[in-house]
């Protein structure tokens, strides 16, 4: 609502006023849900690889950046289009202020998803020989695989700037005490390990027993580690009374209790059993199931933790 303009200055005099209801929604959501695939496949996928013979996964070295360029352009599209004018998304390139974490996380994501781009190509070229030889590029192929183990390092080190970035943003909003940075960047680090290790679950049938294995200790840590995060925040925050009232959503009879115990158990309690029985048995189903499980549950989990405190009366 405009009070009144500044004629000398054509500056625009706007009263403040609380925004009803829920801003950041499904969108955003799905914008962080994304974002913990594309980055954490990268991180698992590193961690396989230095542990494993490349040959132990066979379509690893491909798979993974695709996998990543595939959720990271969800991640970006959806950024986008939450935007009120997206096209001033071209002044944080053109006009780039580096004091502002929006900023630095879209340039690193930019230079991230370019760099996952580049791997994706060398890797298909790798996967697909006879493809490449039909094309007359498989010397390209093979003088472009050590291009792809040099930049493998500096891609795995952005996805640890580029997934922890949002929880940066979420911190700086205003009267959202729930939202403070330190659990915030752990929950987005260990959603990116739940995430991506389950994505590369969903892919590893014809990989080695010894990589299913790491991938479901990996998956059963992060459940485990995210678990105890979000039962902290539950029973234990005290640090202001907003948000103890925050928190009043999830707690018995509020709004969001279902939703929230519905997220943590498909998306944490469930897969954590389920992981750790896969550890012993190597049963491939029942490891697929976990994974899945936790990817829906982690979807859930965001989205309540996203939701919540927009929903306190900040007046």
């Amino acid at each position: 609502m405009v009070e009144h303009g500044i004629n000398a200055t054509h500056a625009v005099v706007t009263m403040d006023a609380a925004l009803p209801g829920i801003i950041w929604g499904w969108m955003i959501t799905l914008n962080m849900w994304a974002k913990s695939v594309g980055t954490g496949v990268i991180l698992i996928g590193a961690f396989l690889l230095y542990r494993h013979k490349k040959e132990e996964m066979p379509n690893l070295r491909w798979v993974m950046p695709l996998i990543s360029f595939i959720f990271l352009n969800i991640f970006l599209l959806f950024t986008l289009t939450d935007l009120h004018q997206p096209y001033r998304m071209v002044n944080i390139f053109l006009h780039p202020h580096w004091t502002s974490a929006i900023t630095v996380g879209a340039w690193m994501a930019s230079l991230f998803t370019l760099l996952i781009t580049i791997m994706m190509v060398i890797g298909g070229l790798d996967a697909f020989p006879d493809v490449a030889r039909h094309n007359g590029l498989a010397k390209t192929a093979r003088e472009h695989s050590a291009f792809y183990e040099k930049i493998f390092p500096f891609v795995v080190f952005l996805a640890i700037p580029v997934t922890l970035y949002t929880a940066i943003i979420m911190a700086e909003s205003s009267a959202r005490e729930l939202w403070q940075a330190p659990t915030e960047l752990m929950q987005m680090l260990l959603a990116a390990f739940l995430a991506g290790s389950a994505a590369l679950i969903l892919i590893s049938g014809a990989w080695s027993k010894e990589a299913r294995k790491d991938l479901a200790l990996v998956l059963a840590l992060a459940v485990f580690f995210g678990f105890v995060m979000y039962m902290g925040e539950y029973f234990f925050s005290f640090k202001s009374a907003e948000a103890e009232a925050t928190l009043e959503y999830v707690h018995s009879g509020g709004a969001y209790n279902i939703q929230f115990w519905l997220a943590m158990a498909l998306g944490y309690i469930i897969p954590f059993f389920l992981a750790v029985s896969a550890m012993k048995s190597d049963n491939k189903t029942l490891l697929r199931f976990a994974a899945i499980l936790a990817l829906i549950g982690l979807y859930l989990a965001k989205d309540v933790w996203l939701k919540i405190p927009q929903m306190l009366p900040l007046s």
